[in-house]
This record gives structure tokens, sequence and C-alpha cells, in this order.
């Protein structure tokens, strides 16, 4: 029989903590999407298509309609770009 070798699994809190400082996540969304899952996001057309930059953790970074305008603040912010869809 195969033994499973000892995992310790992270915590929420680590595993959020894993590229903290050095990876963000570029995603396109929808002016929508923006609206729908940050509520305090203001002044956003219904319809737009945009780019979003978010840190390891989530934390929202940028809002672009321009890919290149997010990989480039990614890249000011000295963090390495990861493209999510």
């Amino acid at each position: 029989m195969d033994s499973q070798p000892d995992i310790n699994p992270l915590s929420p809190e680590e595993l959020a903590g894993l590229g903290a400082g050095d990876i963000a996540y570029m995603r396109p969304m929808t002016s929508d999407e923006v609206l729908e899952r940050f509520p305090g996001a203001t002044n956003l057309v219904p319809g737009l298509d945009l780019w979003a930059l978010f840190a390891a953790d989530g934390t929202p970074l940028a809002l672009a309609d321009d890919e290149n305008a997010v990989l480039h603040d990614a890249y000011d912010r000295n963090l390495t770009p990861v493209n999510i869809n």
C-alpha cells in the first residue's frame, strides 16, 4: 500500500501571502463585474471592457481600459505580472 506523505496544508493567511510583494495578477473584467465586486468603485460606465491588476492577496491595485497600461503598472510596482483569464 502506498503511503501518503505528511502534508502540512497552508492556512488561508499563508496561502494569501504567497507571492506577496512579488507577483500581481492581471485579468480582463467588465465595468459591470468591477461594480459588482467592488461597490466602492464609482464613475464607471456599464459595459466597458477593462483590465484589472490585483496583488497576490487579491487586493485591487489598478484598473485600465488597456492591457499594456496594467502591465506597465505592475512593472512600475516591481511586481511580476501573471495573466489569468
